[in-house]
């Protein structure tokens, strides 16, 4: 995995990321990861929770990757009350789904992560929106103004996701992990 970074940063393709999917010890990481996470055992759609773990379980979701038989449940939706009184929707995966979209995450954040701009602060590891508003505060010094948008709902009424994909990512590394993901996350349930 640590030699993704290295290949990112010379800019050089990248091959073989579906197979490194069947690393087991890559499987135990996004358990440890997801299971720090409280919130995140919360059990999806299946009522199957993330515990439960182990090589067994692991051993049968790899075999359906490579198959091609895995499918992403649909998610379950929750509301979560927002600080204005309003409430913020919310998709809890199914337990299984967490595990391959954690994996997927982790591979994806080795090619990436390296090669992002130092500017980026936007969902990385370490990274907050307080350290962009203070870089803002820093280095936009000729601002007068800014426009803050929310986008409401967009997920909820996208109507299918767009998937771009780096120069250095050949399109057919992850596309049936893409493909399972983005027609779990377009058909939600109540």
């Amino acid at each position: 995995m640590e030699a993704l970074a290295t290949i990112s940063k010379q800019g050089k393709q990248i091959n073989g990321l579906f197979r490194l999917m069947e690393t087991p010890l890559l499987w135990y990481e996004a358990y440890a990861n997801i299971y720090a996470n409280k919130g995140a055992i919360t059990p999806g759609v299946d009522a199957t929770p993330l515990d439960g773990f182990s090589e067994k379980r692991v051993t049968a979701i790899i075999t359906r990757l490579k198959e091609g038989k895995y499918r992403f449940r649909p998610v379950r939706r929750t509301y979560v009350p927002k600080a204005n009184g309003k409430k913020r929707p919310l998709g809890i995966s199914s337990g299984d789904d967490k595990l391959v979209q954690e994996v997927v995450r982790s591979i994806l954040e080795q090619i990436y992560e390296p090669i992002f701009e130092e500017s980026s602060h936007g969902f990385r590891p370490g990274r907050s929106p307080h350290p962009a508003l203070e870089t803002i505060k820093l280095e936009w010094t000729a601002m007068k103004w800014l426009i803050d948008r929310d986008l409401r709902s967009y997920f909820d009424t996208s109507p299918a996701f767009v998937w771009e994909r780096s120069a250095n990512v050949p399109a057919p590394s992850l596309t049936k992990a893409e493909h399972g993901c983005c027609e779990s996350l377009s058909s939600t349930t109540s």
